[in-house]
């Protein structure tokens, strides 16, 4: 056997930091006079991860800026720009250490997807569960979402097995396509159409959790991206990312990702969490101006901080 076959795979449960830099920029071909934008710049401090240093850098400097936390536990950033501006920088860089949980499928085996949702129906909090359990603007609930659901979350299937299978099935049944869909793409259409990008295939295992009466809810956040091998990771290519996450017996959520066939892992990174894309769009406002052209920009970096302080 080479040495090459003898190779230890990569233990993506370890602990590890990472540098988040995000950079959204608007230009336009006239004066904007006014924008009122409000987004999810600063990532969570959950049970997975821990936030080491957050920077913002907003060009030009607002007029208003203020923060809150919102319903869900999110960093909600308001801002105001009330003088006349051609473009609009919003940048942050974050540094995150994150180490997420193992999901422990033996445990989540020893019950069934029927008596996980009447055991969590008991559980948990009643306002929680029924904001994650309820449809929502972008995840209704209808006759197809409830069949495809059926085929894979069967009531008396084991739930660790049930979920993934779930994320396995949406990850075959699904082609990866950029533009096939739009934020107004409805479940039932993207059954049909059988593509779609991560915000669809997050939105579907979604619906498909609560058809079944398990509380679910759409991630928004970060994960890294490895470069083709021998090549060098290049600055502004990766990009933000969705995923899904359910709660089990014993208040644990378990995080799941349809888009690439596994279980959120310690290469996952949080930003904000809610019942769908609209809780957590990361920027969103209203500008006043008379340009006729405008564009959109964005430039993701995800690099991972190695112990001497260098980035891979």
């Amino acid at each position: 056997m080479t040495a090459e076959g003898l190779r230890t795979p990569p233990d993506h449960y370890a602990p590890r930091r990472y540098r988040v830099r995000h950079a959204t920029i608007y230009t336009y071909d006239d004066d904007v006079e006014a924008c009122y934008e409000r987004g999810f710049l600063r990532p969570l401090e959950t049970w997975s991860q821990r936030v080491v240093d957050h920077e913002l850098t907003l060009v030009p400097e607002p007029d208003v800026f203020s923060e809150h936390v919102d319903h869900f536990g999110n960093h909600s950033a308001y801002l105001e720009i009330r003088s006349p501006h051609r473009q609009l920088v919003v940048g942050k860089t974050s540094v995150v250490d994150v180490a997420w949980p193992r999901p422990d499928l033996a445990a989540l085996n020893t019950t069934t997807v029927a008596e996980a949702a009447a055991t969590v129906a008991r559980e948990a909090d009643p306002l929680e569960r029924a904001e994650y359990l309820l449809p929502s603007d972008l995840v209704e609930l209808g006759p197809e979402v409830s069949a495809y659901a059926l085929q894979i979350l069967a009531p008396e299937r084991p739930l660790g097995e049930a979920l993934q299978a779930l994320y396995g099935t949406i990850y075959r049944d699904f082609e990866y396509k950029l533009g096939a869909t739009s934020v107004r793409t409805t479940l039932p259409e993207l059954l049909k159409l059988r593509r779609g990008v991560c915000q669809d295939f997050a939105h579907l295992a979604v619906g498909c959790l609560r058809s079944v009466g398990l509380p679910a809810r759409y991630v928004s956040g970060y994960v890294e991206t490895s470069p083709p091998p021998g090549q060098p990771k290049l600055e502004g290519s990766d990009a933000s990312h969705a995923w899904t996450s359910v709660l089990v017996p014993g208040g644990e959520w378990i995080d799941l990702d349809p888009t690439n066939d596994h279980f959120a892992d310690s290469r996952y990174i949080v930003t904000a969490w809610g019942r769908d894309f609209r809780d957590v769009s990361p920027l969103k406002g209203v500008v006043f101006t008379e340009a006729k052209k405008s564009t959109l920009e964005v430039k993701v970096d995800v690099f991972r901080v190695n112990s001497d302080g260098t980035l891979s």
